[in-house]
């Protein structure tokens, strides 16, 4: 798949840019569909990863190589201090990066986190989180994504950001 194709129309947009774009006159590659619908990524998460499925994360768009996700505030996640806690905001990008790849490559459950990094950026409001998701490099075994996190309604100043590394398994019949 060509640069272009995997990091091409991001969601966020900042000030007017778009992540990961630089400012010029050519127009956007027209986005391709989804291998998995918004639908599917969230019965995955409720039958399949239910430590995800039971916070109530809500797919509000997906396309190929791209998701926004949405994390209802939930009183429970805030830790002492009054923020929303690190392992929350982790395994919300954690779900962005896995929605991402399989809008990729189809619901391949099997597809496992290898890293995960996060920084941490500034102290989320006690709001829903939103989460936007983008490919940065899809190979055949491995697939590495980035999300920033936002309180909602501020969606130009994120609190976190995270690169993670996906493992894809084997198709059925290929060589290791």
């Amino acid at each position: 798949m060509a640069k272009d194709d995997n990091t091409a129309g991001r969601l966020g947009n900042h000030k007017g840019l778009l992540y990961g774009e630089a400012m010029s006159a050519k127009p956007k590659a027209k986005s391709k569909a989804s291998k998995i619908s918004a639908a599917e990524i969230e019965r995955i998460a409720v039958e399949e990863v239910q430590s995800v499925g039971r916070y109530g994360v809500r797919v509000e768009a997906v396309e190929a190589g791209r998701v926004r996700m949405r994390l209802p505030f939930d009183p429970t996640s805030v830790r002492p201090g009054g923020t929303i806690s690190g392992p929350t905001m982790m395994g919300l990008a954690d779900y962005a990066v896995y929605a991402v790849v399989l809008s990729l490559i189809g619901p391949v459950k099997l597809a496992v986190t290898t890293n995960l990094n996060c920084n941490f950026l500034r102290r989320p409001r006690a709001a829903d989180l939103i989460a936007e998701g983008s490919i940065l490099k899809l190979g055949k075994r491995l697939a590495v994504g980035e999300v920033s996190i936002f309180s909602d309604g501020e969606e130009d100043d994120p609190v976190a950001h995270v690169v993670a590394t996906y493992s894809i398994p084997p198709v059925a019949g290929e060589g290791t």
